[in-house]
């Protein structure tokens, strides 16, 4: 990784962080893009304080133009990228159903938001805030790699291989990222440019702290069903990212891999529930 020029989305949340950091530790000059500039920039000066080269973007991955101008100040500041991690994604509560199974009574009680109910602007932002923003963010910085080649790792989920209950924009959004995944492998092997994805399982990050714990920190009835379908029975450490990553990122090592999406999830994808 040694000069390498990685630019990551996302980069101010909890797992896109520690792959930052991961890469600074082997040596790469790391741009940081957070919609929250304050967000990337504790991560730059975390990784700046260690010794290592990082600078923080503000930046909206779902407008174009203010990634093209980020785009040419991280070729003025670290260089053109080398390698694009497209780790810019969430869900909205208004593409969440209440319940798990679909409950008729749901559809009359205000309380509730049954499949009939949810918001086809909340289904949207989902899309664009996974999808779209890994292809329009693919469309700017892969034009560095063009020429000379480049290594592009999405964040895809354990919902694309499973999608969970209450979730139907976020499932399919990410099922959408592995597909392009694949789509893009395909599109750009002739320019040396591998394409691959990680899918991770159950992480505790700030997005789905709220979910996992209650305010006592004592797990949700949710957690407890995620745990016993986990065959390593807990949630994974954002460090255990960082050996797929890297190998993803390695062209000694990995230089015949594209187009695939690697499950890193306990076991999660391979337990039948019996």
């Amino acid at each position: 990784m040694k000069d390498k020029v990685v630019v990551i989305t996302g980069a101010g949340g909890v797992l896109c962080s520690t792959i930052a950091k991961g890469y600074a530790r082997e040596g790469a000059k790391v741009a940081l893009l957070d919609l929250k500039l304050e967000s990337a920039q504790v991560v730059a000066d975390e990784i700046v304080k260690a010794g290592g080269i990082a600078k923080a973007y503000a930046v909206n991955c779902l407008e174009k133009n203010t990634m093209e101008v980020a785009r040419e100040q991280i070729k003025k500041d670290l260089g053109a990228c080398d390698i694009l991690v497209n780790g810019a994604g969430g869900n909205h509560p208004k593409g969440t159903t209440t319940n798990e199974y679909f409950n008729a009574a749901d559809v009359d009680d205000e309380s509730k938001i049954s499949f009939f109910d949810l918001d086809e602007k909340g289904v949207d932002f989902v899309f664009k805030l996974n999808f779209l923003a890994t292809f329009l963010t693919t469309q700017v910085f892969a034009k560095d790699m063009i020429g000379k080649g480049g290594i592009i790792i999405n964040i895809s989920s354990m919902n694309a291989f499973r999608p969970l209950t209450k979730i139907p924009a976020y499932s399919g959004a990410k099922a959408s990222v592995s597909n392009f995944t694949q789509w893009l492998a395909v599109h750009f092997a002739s320019e040396g440019i591998r394409v691959n994805a990680i899918a991770p399982g159950f992480f505790v990050t700030n997005q789905n702290r709220a979910l996992l714990f209650d305010d006592k920190g004592n797990p949700t009835p949710r957690t407890q069903k995620i745990l016993a379908g986990t065959p390593m029975r807990r949630f994974g450490e954002a460090e255990e990212l960082l050996g797929t990553v890297m190998w993803l990122s390695d062209n000694d090592k990995s230089g015949f891999v594209t187009g695939i999406v690697v499950p890193i999830d306990g076991g999660f994808s391979a337990y039948s529930g019996v």
